[in-house]
C-alpha cells in the first residue's frame, strides 16, 4: 500500500470515528440529555456519587467534552457549585477509559452490523424516540468502523522501514511522544481518536508498551488543553472547569513520570495482550489520579478561584453574567443561561421599580441618577440577551425549544419596556414635580402609593412565576393586573372628584398625577405581557387542580422563511 492511499485511508477512518461520536453524542443529549442534566443536577452533592455519576454520562456520550459542556452549564447557572463539577470530571476522566477496553475487544469487528441496525431502526420507526436510538447505534458503530479501517490500513505499515524509523524515533525521545499525542489530540479535539490510534499501533506490535504510555500521557494532556483553549473568552465558571481538568491531568502526569516503567512491567504481568496492556494503562492512570484527587476537592476548587479570579469590571461597568455562545449548541443549556439573564435584568427592574416611589414624593438627583444608569444597563443587558436568543433560533430546536426561545424573547422586550416606562414617565414626571415645585395632595400620595404597591406585588408574583416556571404564579399574575385596571379606574374617579371640589394641590398636579397613575399601569400590562408569555412558553394544562407541563416532542427547524416541523 502506498503512503498516499494509508494516508486517505487514515484520513477517512479518522472522519468516521470522529462522525460517529458527534451524532452518539447528539443523539443521547436528544433522548437522555434533559434527564441527565437533572440527575447531575440532584446526585453530584456526594463526591463518590458524583464521580460515579460523571464516568457514567461520559460512558453513555463517548466524550469526557459533552460531560463538560453540561457541567460548565450547570456550574454557570449556580445550580451546582464548582467542587460538584470536580468529582465529576474526575469520574468522566474514568468514563472515556471504556472505548479504550472495547476496543481491546475487538469490538470493531462488529461495527458495520451495529450501522445496519442503526440503520434499520430510523428508516422503518415512526416514533422520534426509536429514530433516535437509531441514530445511537449508527453512530457507535460509525465510531468503531473508522477505527476498523485505520487498523487495517496501518496493518501493512509495520513492514515500511521509513514508518517503523519514524516510530522507533519516538520510542527513543518520551518527551517527544507526549508533545506529538498531546499536538494531535488537541487538532482532532479527540483524545479517544488519539487513544485509539495508540492501541492500534500497538496491538500491530508497531510500539512498545512503554513509549505507548507516554503517548498516552501526551493525550491526556492534549484533550485537556483543548477544553482550555476552547473556554477562552467565555464565563469564569467555564474556565475554571477547563483549567481544573488541565491541571489534574498534568499533575497526574507528573507523579505518573518517575514510575513508567516499573507501570510497565506490572501491566506486562496482567496481560499478554498487547491492546489489553495499554487499555489498562489508560484504565489505571484515570483511576489512580480520581482516587488521589476527590478526597481534596474543596481545596482544589480554592485554589482554582485564586487561579482564576472574577473579572474586575470598570466603573459601573455591567456585562451579561450568564450568557456563554459556546452553549449555544446545546439548546437547553442555553435557554437555560438565557433564562437566568432575564432574571438578572429582572432584579435591575425590581430595583427601578421600588426606587420611583420615593422620588416622587422627594426627588433626589443623584437617586435619578442612579435610576438612569440602571436603566442603562437594563439596556445593554436587554440587548446582549436578545442577540444571543436570535442566534439561538438559527439552531435546529425541536417544538419546545422554539417556543420556550420565542417566549423568553417577548419576555426580554417586556422587562426592558418597564424600565423604558419607569425612565421616560415615571421618573420625568417626578423631574417636573421638583421642577416647578409642586406637590400631590395627601389623598393624591395615598392613591400613587396604593398604586406602586400593587405593581409591587405584581412584579414579585411575575418574578417568581418566571423564576420557578410556574403557571399557577402567571394566573395570579393577570388576576391581580385585573384588579389593577379596576383600580386605575377608581383612582381616575377618585382624583376628578377632588377636582371638583376645588381641591388647589390636586388642580396643580393634575396632568402629573394622571400620567403617573397611567405609567404604573401600562407597567402592569407589561408584567401581564410576561405572565402570558411564561403560559405560553410551558404550554400549562390543569386538570384537578394539578399543574401539567406537556412539552411537545416533534423536531422543528428554523431558517430563512420561518419555522418548518422536520
Amino acid at each position: 500500500m502506498s503512503w498516499q492511499s494509508a494516508a486517505l485511508n487514515i484520513i477517512g477512518g479518522m472522519g468516521l470515528l470522529l462522525y460517529g461520536m458527534y451524532i452518539l453524542s447528539e443523539g443521547l443529549q436528544k433522548i437522555a440529555g434533559k434527564r441527565l442534566r437533572e440527575a447531575l443536577t440532584s446526585l453530584t452533592k456526594n463526591r463518590i456519587i458524583a464521580m460515579g455519576l460523571g464516568a457514567l454520562v461520559t460512558i453513555l456520550f463517548q466524550s469526557s467534552t459533552a460531560t463538560t459542556v453540561i457541567l460548565v452549564g450547570l456550574t454557570s447557572a449556580s445550580i451546582i457549585s464548582l467542587r460538584q463539577t470536580l468529582a465529576v470530571i474526575l469520574g468522566a476522566d474514568i468514563g472515556t477509559t471504556v472505548t479504550a477496553q472495547l476496543i481491546a475487544l475487538k469490538i470493531t469487528e462488529i461495527s458495520l452490523p451495529i450501522v445496519g441496525i442503526g440503520a434499520t431502526i430510523i428508516f422503518f420507526s415512526k416514533k422520534h424516540k426509536y429514530k433516535r436510538i437509531g441514530q445511537v447505534l449508527i453512530g457507535f458503530g460509525l465510531l468503531f468502523l473508522g477505527l476498523k479501517i485505520m487498523s487495517d490500513t496501518m496493518y501493512p505499515l509495520r513492514d515500511d522501514p521509513m514508518f517503523s524509523k519514524m516510530l522507533l524515533q519516538m520510542g527513543d525521545s518520551p518527551l517527544m511522544a507526549m508533545i506529538v499525542a498531546a499536538v494531535f489530540t488537541f487538532l482532532v479535539h479527540s483524545s479517544a481518536a488519539t487513544i485509539g490510534i495508540i492501541m492500534l499501533l500497538s496491538m500491530q506490535h508497531l510500539i512498545a508498551l512503554e513509549p505507548a504510555i507516554y503517548m498516552l500521557f501526551g493525550a491526556n494532556i492534549g484533550t485537556a488543553f483543548t477544553a482550555v483553549l476552547s473556554s477562552l473568552g467565555s464565563s469564569r465558571e467555564s474556565q475554571r472547569v477547563a483549567t481544573a481538568h488541565l491541571l489534574f491531568k498534568v499533575v497526574g502526569v507528573l507523579l505518573f513520570l518517575p514510575f513508567v516503567t516499573p507501570f510497565a512491567e506490572l501491566m506486562q504481568k496482567i496481560t499478554s495482550n498487547t491492546g489489553f496492556q495499554v487499555a489498562n494503562v489508560h484504565t489505571f492512570f484515570n483511576i489512580v489520579i480520581a482516587l488521589l484527587f476527590v478526597p481534596f476537592v474543596s481545596h482544589f476548587a480554592r485554589l482554582l478561584e485564586l487561579i482564576v479570579p472574577e473579572k474586575k469590571e470598570p466603573g459601573n461597568a455591567v456585562t451579561p453574567k450568564y450568557l456563554d455562545d459556546s452553549l449555544l449548541t446545546s439548546p437547553e443549556l442555553a435557554i437555560g443561561m438565557a433564562t437566568k439573564e432575564i432574571m438578572h435584568i429582572s432584579d435591575h427592574v425590581t430595583d427601578m421599580t421600588k426606587d420611583i416611589y420615593p422620588l416622587l414624593k422627594s426627588y433626589d438627583p443623584d437617586q435619578a441618577e442612579k435610576i438612569h444608569k440602571k436603566e442603562d444597563h437594563i439596556d445593554l443587558l436587554s440587548t446582549a440577551t436578545n442577540k444571543y436568543l436570535t442566534h439561538l433560533l438559527r439552531q435546529q430546536l425541536n417544538k419546545d425549544e422554539f417556543n420556550r426561545t420565542m417566549g423568553l424573547v417577548h419576555i426580554v422586550r417586556d422587562y426592558e419596556h418597564i424600565g423604558d416606562v419607569i425612565e421616560k414617565n415615571l421618573l420625568s414626571k417626578a423631574e417636573s414635580k421638583y421642577v416647578n415645585n409642586l406637590d400631590f395632595s395627601t389623598e393624591g400620595y395615598t392613591d400613587i402609593m396604593t398604586m406602586h404597591r400593587k405593581i409591587i406585588e405584581l412584579l414579585h408574583v411575575v418574578n417568581t412565576g418566571f423564576a420557578t416556571n410556574s403557571c399557577m404564579a402567571a394566573e395570579k399574575a393577570k388576576t391581580i393586573q385585573e384588579d389593577i385596571v379596576d383600580l386605575e379606574f377608581r383612582l381616575r374617579m377618585s382624583h376628578i372628584a377632588r377636582m371638583q371640589k376645588g381641591a388647589q394641590e390636586t388642580e396643580n398636579t393634575s396632568f402629573i398625577h394622571m400620567d403617573v397613575i397611567n405609567a404604573y399601569l401600562r407597567i402592569s400590562e407589561h408584567l401581564k405581557n410576561i405572565a402570558m408569555a411564561l403560559t405560553d412558553e410551558v404550554s400549562c394544562t390543569w386538570h384537578d387542580e394539578a399543574l401539567i407541563l406537556t412539552p411537545p416532542s416533534e423536531m422543528w427547524e428554523v431558517n430563512g422563511n420561518g419555522m418548518k416541523k422536520m
